[in-house]
């Protein structure tokens, strides 16, 4: 009933670019906002971006913001982060995450689902 199945993981040197993808069930895109949040080795979870379904509202961590940007495309329920400018320390293994209610706080790190993560790893 909720997939999230995330792609487009790799290796890259700082200063690159990446696009995650996020294929979810129908289930899972309509719910109330999607987003993405990292977790680095031996680090904490910590909540990247977010979007409100509907209203198409983002929010991103201040770590992030101006590098990274989080969109759907609701033809294919897929959840996208553009991820420009990469650092070092955006390093990490990336989840596609959904959340049923209001308020949207995934990007605090807090959500209902979560997928199988991909691998981001920058080089300096």
């Amino acid at each position: 009933q909720v997939q999230l199945v995330e792609s487009g993981g790799g290796s890259v040197q700082a200063g690159g670019s990446l696009r995650l993808s996020c294929a979810a069930s129908e289930y899972a895109y309509n719910r109330y906002c999607m987003g993405w949040f990292r977790q680095a080795p031996g680090k904490g979870r910590e909540g990247v971006a977010h979007i409100v379904s509907g209203s198409g509202l983002t929010a991103y961590a201040d770590s992030v913001k101006g590098r990274f940007t989080v969109s759907r495309d609701n033809t294919k329920n897929t959840l996208y982060l553009q991820m420009n400018s990469l650092k070092p320390e955006d390093t990490g293994m990336y989840y596609c995450a959904a959340a049923l209610t209001a308020p949207c706080r995934v990007v605090k790190g807090e959500f209902r689902y979560r997928g199988q993560g991909t691998q981001v790893t920058v080089s300096s």
